[in-house]
């Protein structure tokens, strides 16, 4: 039997900027794809803290060291600049593969959105 589990998370990051007139997606700082193990075009969820919002979308790769968490699209609709979502991707495996696999999560500093030490 094959199930969905969290692969990565990027926990509690703040929106920089909502472009709705761009194709889709949600761009993020490349430091930020590497440490939670995300890749370009990757399927996401995004969750707003300030809202209650939830959205699927896919991602691509922001300018490496400048904290970008950009909404793009039909999603810049659902967030405002400056607030706080979630980034969550999943991985379909084997059940008993998922029992021991533990998932990569970051936890970014909501000011710069830069990975703290």
């Amino acid at each position: 039997m094959l199930i969905q589990i969290l692969k990565s998370k990027i926990h509690r990051v703040t929106v920089t900027q909502a472009n709705l007139d761009y194709i889709g997606s949600i761009t993020i700082d490349e430091d930020l794809m590497d440490a939670a193990n995300i890749i370009a075009n990757e399927q996401v969820s995004v969750v707003n803290n300030n809202n209650g919002e939830r959205l699927t979308t896919y991602v691509i790769p922001g300018r490496r060291g400048s904290g970008d968490i950009c909404l793009n699209g039909a999603a810049a609709r659902k967030v405002q600049p400056g607030d706080i979502v979630i980034i969550m991707s999943y991985a379909t495996m084997d059940f008993e593969e998922a029992k021991s696999f533990r998932p990569t999560i970051v936890f970014p500093d909501t000011k710069t959105n830069r990975l703290v030490d």
